[in-house]
């Protein structure tokens, strides 16, 4: 059994989803002590028990400590389940996205196709928005093999919550193929989606799209944002998700949740400063992206590169237990990660 420090690194929830995918993977026990030991309120939120048990249900699992506030786990792993659909809903505002980045892993290797439906919030700050997931990552995993469709299929916003995204994961065929984006070449097009609920007479997407259109405009670049109205969530919300595309087959992206008394005018700014931030690096994965990529990259076959826009505390935390669970190699140079990843067959 392995035992996990979970105030390593970054501290956070982050350690608690990897290190339990790694282990439902490779059949090795953990005992997590100190879970998110470093966020203001230390121990498991509810989204990050759902990510345990549903990892648990998975792969018929064992756990202990799986509660709310509980900062001990203990996970035992067992066969995997031949069940093809699922059906999760965190019960609050949490993280369907993260919920869904915690089981790819698993749902990579099953030895069938995997339909996933969430229920729980898609869009809060400190997460992957599901315009992010379904925009940036689902296609950086597709190049490396893992074959997966998401669906929003109703908005959920902080504090209520209730949105619903479906995922369609295909098994990947042997092994995950390295990741490769050595460099980031010239934009070829800036675009985005705008999204507001309940708030048309507000004009909050359209006030979103018109700020990040002007910012950029100044830097230079040319967008095209989609004002999408939507009066299918159960509460007012909005969010604002932008994507560069390079020559490369490079994408970043940038996004930003709406919140009370968060002005439209602002999340435009933000979002679109994020942008050009990371595109100033020569970045070839965005900041939300690096950390997400690594796990994959530590299961494939073959060394992967990239360049990043910082060394986070994120990237480190996935740096160490990719090596600690699979012994991938991780090398770090200024801004360029190098993986040599285990070949992972279950």
């Amino acid at each position: 059994m392995l035992t996990i420090d979970g105030s390593s690194y970054s501290g956070s929830g982050a350690i608690v989803r990897q290190a339990v995918a790694f282990s439902a993977l490779t059949g090795i026990p953990i005992h997590l002590v100190r879970a998110r030991a470093k966020r203001s309120k230390p121990g498991l939120r509810r989204q990050h028990v759902r990510v345990v048990e549903a990892i648990r249900e998975l792969i018929n699992g064992k756990t202990e400590g799986a509660c709310e506030g509980s900062q001990e786990i203990h996970f035992e792993p067992g066969p995997s389940v031949k069940q093809e659909a699922y059906r999760w809903d965190i019960g609050s505002a949490g993280s369907t996205t993260m919920l869904a980045l915690g089981v790819l892993p698993v749902l990579a290797f099953k030895a069938t196709p995997t339909v996933i439906e969430i229920h729980g919030g898609l869009f809060q700050d400190f997460a992957p928005s599901v315009f992010h997931l379904q925009h940036v990552i689902l296609p950086l995993l597709n190049k490396m093999g893992l074959k997966s469709t998401l669906t929003m299929e109703r908005p959920g916003y902080v504090p209520t919550g209730n949105g619903s995204l479906s995922l369609r994961v295909q098994p990947v065929c042997k092994t995950l193929r390295p990741l490769r984006l050595d460099s980031q070449g010239p934009v070829q097009r800036i675009w985005g989606i705008a999204l507001a609920s309940h708030l048309a007479e507000r004009r909050v997407s359209h006030r979103m799209a018109d700020t990040v259109t002007q910012r950029l405009s100044q830097a230079g670049y040319e967008s095209d944002i989609e004002r999408m109205e939507d009066s299918t969530a159960q509460q007012a919300g909005a969010a604002l998700a932008v994507f560069a595309d390079c020559s490369g087959e490079v994408r970043l992206g940038a996004d930003r949740a709406g919140a009370p008394r968060r002005r439209s005018e602002a999340i435009g700014h933000h979002v679109a400063n994020h942008l050009l931030s990371d595109l100033s690096t020569g970045a070839t994965v965005d900041r939300f992206a690096a950390d997400q990529i690594i796990p994959f990259a530590a299961l494939a076959k073959g060394e992967s590169r990239f360049i990043i826009p910082q060394v986070t505390e994120h990237v480190q935390t996935s740096a160490w237990l990719a090596n600690l669970f699979v012994g991938a190699k991780v090398h770090i140079e200024n801004q360029t990660l190098t993986i040599q990843g285990s070949a992972f067959v279950p």
